[in-house]
């Protein structure tokens, strides 16, 4: 069985003079030859061992071929693939080659796989002297210049890294997972490539996770975020006109926001920031289950209230929301419907001056807060029921930062903030670890076509299962009717006779109970 490690086990040929060496490779009347490659180059051998006369090769002999050959004594047999795309696309690539007594066959990825017969009169026999040569070759020919991984011969997995650590000029492990696996790191994560493997960079993604895929709020809490204009110098208590790295300067003229939700409740206090001056804005879900986002940039100005067209959103369904706004002009869109693009009429351009740099003081998320403006007081005192997830403020994530750095000055937390799923699905296992190995061994599985048969045998099984079970209930079931009809049987044969014995029977029968053929029996 295939271990993880040796599922990443690789080694990068930079050059095609390079090669690693291992012991003679045993396989007189069988061999069995499986790896994954990936490659820029056109051709290139990809193993070989030698014999005095005999010899056994798998080689890239173009880019669109790959040949299976090998001499036991009656002379040269190969056994070729052609690919209808080229093979030197730098994706990974996998080859099984088999060869026993009386056929070779080649498979290569998805292909329907090569066959050669054996002579029917001839040597069976394959022997082998030399060392077997990985990535190169001992008969001068072309070298394979690229990555191998997963090698294993006669189910032996060969260590590839340990033999690279000793070699100059070959690498342990390979570059390039970003190229096939990248897709992995959701929700604008970024894939960061590693020796055996791959991870993602949630940095830039309110997701947390092995892939950015976790969400970070439980229902029922609360959650403040402080951005602060000047950074205080804790040694003199003066304060610095340098912003925090952390935070950005914000001001009136634009904002981006997204977060999902799932909730049956309405209406609902999202989110809410505000500034020192009693300016604000607040997401909300209104008492028509409509996302509204309500403005007031000016303090001395009512607030403007724009909706988005989209209703029934409180059903209890996972829905993503942005809201995006550049001076006047705002767009909202939800999950997949046409966006709503919507004007602000009391907007007035700010100057561009420093004092009329808005610094955003909290943000806060279903919440009850006394500084909340009245009537966004009262919605925020009914609490909010359900899941949000991803809540992101131009480059700040206030639930992700409360998760990373849970003791950080600029988050207060109120209630439990737990790791889950807002999702209709159960929630993922926080072992960024065994998540890793699950989506590595489901791929590898993929690639390797067993994940189709896995499948198909779990298929079968519950069938057979389902088959049995029916099988026993019907036995059960006949047997109990068999039992009943020779009781009623007996029955009918009493009924018959004449009245008086029938009477008299019954008198019988009333006198000193049931006859053994009378009684039921029950299973």
């Amino acid at each position: 069985n295939y271990k993880i490690y040796d599922i990443w086990n690789a080694a990068f040929f930079a050059k095609e003079t390079l090669y690693l060496h291992f012991p003679t490779f045993h396989g007189e009347l069988s061999a069995d030859i499986s790896l994954l490659f990936k490659t820029t180059s056109s051709s290139g051998v990809l193993l070989e061992n030698l014999g005095i006369r005999d010899f056994i090769r798998l080689e890239l002999s173009s880019s669109t071929e790959v040949v299976f050959s090998f001499d036991v004594g009656n002379g040269p047999l190969e056994v070729s693939v052609k690919a209808g795309v080229p093979l030197n696309d730098n994706r990974w690539h996998r080859i099984q080659a088999e060869r026993n007594v009386r056929e070779a066959s080649l498979r290569l990825d998805e292909l329907p796989a090569a066959t050669q017969e054996a002579p029917a009169d001839g040597h069976i026999h394959l022997q082998l002297n030399s060392q077997l040569f990985v990535g190169g070759t001992a008969s001068r020919q072309k070298g394979f210049r690229g990555c191998i991984r997963s090698l294993q011969l006669n189910g032996v997995t060969l260590d590839l890294e340990e033999r690279a650590k000793v070699t100059p000029g070959i690498q342990a492990g390979c570059p390039g997972h970003c190229s096939t696996y990248g897709g992995l790191c959701q929700n604008q994560g970024r894939c960061v490539e590693g020796a055996r493997s791959f991870s993602c960079d949630c940095s830039s993604s309110a997701f947390n996770g092995a892939f950015c895929d976790q969400v970070a709020f439980e229902p029922e809490t609360s959650l403040s975020y402080s951005f602060k204009e000047n950074l205080v110098n804790e040694s003199n208590g003066s304060s610095s006109p340098t912003s925090s790295p952390f935070l950005p300067n914000l001001n009136l003229r634009a904002e981006n926001i997204s977060l999902s939700f799932r909730s049956g409740q309405s209406p609902a206090l999202f989110l809410y920031v505000s500034s020192h001056h009693r300016q604000y804005l607040a997401l909300l879900l209104n008492k028509q289950e409509q996302l509204e986002v309500r403005y007031r940039l000016e303090s001395s100005k009512e607030e403007e209230i724009l909706r988005s067209k989209v209703r029934s959103l409180a059903n209890g369904q996972l829905h993503s929301v942005s809201v995006s706004r550049l001076a006047d002009s705002v767009t909202i869109q939800v999950d997949q419907h046409n966006s709503s693009h919507l004007f602000l009429f009391r907007f007035e351009e700010p100057k561009i001056k420093p004092e009329n740099s808005l610094s955003f003081v909290s943000l806060l998320v279903s919440t009850d807060s006394q500084d909340l403006d009245p009537a966004l007081a009262q919605l925020g005192s009914l609490g909010f029921t359900g899941c949000l997830s991803a809540v992101l403020f131009n480059s700040i994530s206030p639930l992700k930062a409360a998760l990373i750095r849970p003791i950080a000055s600029s988050v207060v937390v109120r209630g439990p903030l737990i790791r889950s799923s807002c999702g209709p699905a159960a929630a993922k296992p926080h072992f960024a670890d065994l998540i890793d190995l699950i989506f590595i061994l489901y791929f590898f599985l993929k690639e390797q076509r067993l994940l189709i048969f896995g499948l198909f045998l779990c298929i079968l099984g519950l069938i057979a299962a389902i088959i049995f079970g029916i099988a026993s209930a019907l036995a059960i079931l006949i047997r109990f009717l068999h039992r009943r009809k020779g009781t009623c049987q007996n029955q009918e044969l009493t009924k018959t006779e004449d009245n008086n014995r029938l009477q008299f029977a019954s008198q019988s029968i009333s006198q000193y109970g049931p006859t053994e053929s009378q009684k039921e029996y029950f299973i």
